[in-house]
C-alpha cells in the first residue's frame, strides 16, 4: 500500500474507532489530526470535510463487508450445494467470526452514522440506506434459492425473512454492546439460524386427542 494510501487508511480507522465510541458530531477533525500524526492540510487532502470523512467509512465497511461475506459464503458454497444448506452454514460460520473478535464487535458504522443523519447532506444518507438494501438483498437472495427447492413451514416471502434476520444480527450488535456481553451477538446470530432451520421444517402433525381428553373439551 501506497503512503498516500496507508494515511487515508489510518485516518478512517482511527475515525471508525471514534464514531463508534462516542458519535459522529463528538468526534472533530483535530483529534484524527492528532492521533494520526499529521498536519491539518494532510487531513483535507484525503477528506474536504466532515461529509467526505462520513462517506470514506461508509465505503469502508462495504468493502469490509463484501469481503468477510465471499470468504463466508464462499466457504458454506464449498462445504454444500444446497442453497438452504449454505445458509445455515454461511449464519454458522458468521457466528463463529464474530465470536472470535478480540473484545466483541465494536459497532456498525451505518447504524452510528444514521442516528445522528442530520449532520450530512443526503449523499451521507443516501449512502447508508444503499448499505442497508445490499446487506438485505444478500440475505433476500440466499433465501430465495432456499425457497425454489424447500418448501416453509408458514405463508412468508423472502423478504420478511431477511428482515427478520437482520434484525437479529442488528439487535445482536446492540444488546452486546449494551449489556457488555460479547457472546450476545453470536447467540442471536445461532437463534436466526435456528428461525430459519425450524421454518424449513415439514409441519408437525398435531397429534389426536385422547377419548378421555377429547371428552372433556
Amino acid at each position: 500500500m501506497r503512503k498516500g494510501a496507508a494515511t487515508r487508511e489510518r485516518i478512517l480507522e482511527i475515525a471508525e474507532a471514534a464514531v463508534l465510541s462516542k458519535g459522529f458530531g463528538a468526534t472533530s477533525i483535530e483529534e484524527l489530526i492528532a492521533e494520526a500524526g499529521i498536519t491539518k492540510s494532510g487531513f483535507f487532502y484525503h477528506f474536504k470535510d466532515k461529509n467526505e470523512l462520513a462517506l470514506g467509512l461508509l465505503e469502508r465497511h462495504r468493502q469490509q463487508n463484501q469481503q468477510l461475506m465471499d470468504d463466508i459464503l464462499g466457504r458454506a458454497r464449498q462445504l454444500s450445494d444446497d442453497p438452504l444448506q449454505v445458509l445455515l452454514i454461511g449464519l454458522t460460520l458468521l457466528a463463529e467470526r464474530m465470536a472470535e473478535l478480540p473484545g466483541g464487535h465494536p459497532g456498525c458504522i451505518v447504524a452510528s452514522l444514521s442516528y445522528q443523519d442530520r449532520l450530512f447532506d443526503r449523499s451521507v444518507r443516501e449512502l447508508a440506506a444503499e448499505l442497508t438494501r445490499e446487506w438485505l438483498a444478500l440475505v433476500h437472495n440466499l433465501v430465495e434459492e432456499a425457497l425454489a427447492l424447500h418448501p416453509v413451514r408458514d405463508s412468508v416471502g423472502a423478504e420478511q425473512v431477511a428482515r427478520a434476520v437482520t434484525c437479529a444480527i442488528d439487535g445482536g450488535i446492540i444488546l452486546s454492546k449494551t449489556l457488555g456481553d460479547p457472546a450476545m451477538l453470536s447467540e442471536q446470530i445461532l437463534m436466526a439460524r435456528n428461525f430459519v432451520k425450524l421454518l424449513f421444517q415439514p409441519q408437525m402433525a398435531m397429534p389426536a386427542l385422547r377419548p378421555a381428553l377429547a371428552g372433556a373439551a
